[in-house]
């Protein structure tokens, strides 16, 4: 790469990796697992980045990269994890969130939503990206977005109103 790609490949990164790394928490639920999945991404982004940073859309591009690096986790090899009614012990570190338990109710919630309907929702709600942004970041159909949108909103609904997440109210 020529130094003023690599320059300008280093200015994108600073600029968005805040961003990036937020949105693939919440695909991930985990930190950790989110840089990695950020970091992947990114790498795939360095190695096409006169294709990317040509297009119409380059963070569009770049988020199509890291939901995909996020499918590829299960792709490759099953990734162990366990999903539980309990969230983490949170209470040592600091929180300057006003309404910190919605947000962990909501989070746990959205870790139960099947992979599909999770990226719908980052994507569309999170992101806050258009249906037709999201169908084209997932490589589905609008309809398909709208479908899995609203069948998301109804179980997230259904999760949040019951069982052991009510009881965090």
């Amino acid at each position: 790469m020529k130094p003023e790609d690599e320059e300008e490949f280093q200015a994108f990164v600073r600029s968005r990796w805040t961003g990036l790394v937020r949105t693939a928490y919440l695909l991930t639920g985990d930190t950790h697992l989110a840089e990695d999945v950020a970091q992947s991404a990114l790498t795939k982004v360095y190695r096409s980045w006169r294709r990317v940073r040509s297009s119409d859309h380059p963070d569009a591009y770049v988020r199509r990269i890291l939901v995909s690096c996020h499918h590829d986790r299960f792709r490759k090899r099953r990734v162990a994890e366990q999903l539980t009614d309990r969230l983490p012990d949170l209470s040592s570190a600091p929180d300057d969130m006003a309404r910190t338990d919605e947000r962990m109710r909501l989070h746990a919630a959205l870790l139960k939503l099947p992979r599909r309907q999770r990226a719908v929702v980052v994507l569309r709600y999170w992101e806050d990206l258009s249906a037709a942004e999201v169908a084209a970041t997932l490589g589905c159909s609008t309809g398909t977005v709208k479908s899995q949108s609203a069948k998301a909103m109804v179980k997230l609904r259904r999760l949040l109103d019951r069982g052991p997440v009510a009881a965090l109210r």
